[in-house]
C-alpha cells in the first residue's frame, strides 16, 4: 500500500477499522503479553511452542495495527452509492453497493475504484453502456436506478 495515496472508506467502514485498531490495541496487546510471560514461566524458550506462537501472533497484531494506523491516516470518506444495473446479455439485473477500499464483492459490495464503478459514475439512469473488464472482455450493461 503507498503511503501517499488516497485511501476511500465509509464512514462506517472508518468506523469499523478505528474500533479493530482500539481492540487490537488495548484488548489483544494485553492477552498477547500476558500469553508471552506466562510462556517464559514454563522454562527453556528455544523448544516452547506456546512462546513461539504467542510472539508470532504478537507480530502480526502490530502488523495489522501499523496497517491500521496507515490507512487510517490516508482515509478520505467517501459516500455509499446504491445503483441498479442489468446485464443486457444476461438479461440479469444486481444491486450493487458503490463504497471505498471496504468492498466485499461477495455481497455486492464494490470499491468506486472499480471498472464496474468507474463505468456507472459516467453514466445516469437510463443509459446503456459498455464496460471493458480487466480482462479485456466487453459487457454490455443499462444502468436501472442509481442514488
Amino acid at each position: 500500500m503507498q503511503n501517499s495515496k488516497q485511501i476511500d472508506l465509509t464512514r462506517n467502514g472508518k468506523l469499523e477499522l478505528e474500533e479493530e485498531l482500539n481492540r487490537r490495541k488495548n484488548q489483544d496487546r494485553t492477552r498477547i503479553a500476558t500469553a508471552i510471560k506466562e510462556a517464559r514461566e514454563q522454562g527453556d524458550l528455544s523448544e516452547n511452542a506456546d512462546y513461539s506462537s504467542a510472539r508470532e501472533e504478537q507480530a502480526l497484531n502490530e502488523a495489522r495495527i501499523q496497517e491500521i494506523e496507515n490507512i487510517l491516516k490516508h482515509a478520505h470518506i467517501v459516500d455509499i452509492i446504491y445503483v441498479k444495473v442489468k446485464y443486457l446479455d444476461l438479461g440479469k439485473e444486481v444491486d450493487y453497493e458503490i463504497c471505498g477500499s471496504e468492498s466485499d464483492p461477495f455481497h455486492n459490495k464494490i470499491s468506486n475504484d472499480s471498472p464496474l464503478a468507474k463505468a456507472i459514475m459516467n453514466h445516469k439512469k437510463g443509459d446503456k453502456f459498455i464496460m471493458t473488464t480487466e480482462s479485456g472482455k466487453d459487457v454490455r450493461l443499462e444502468l436501472l436506478s442509481i442514488k
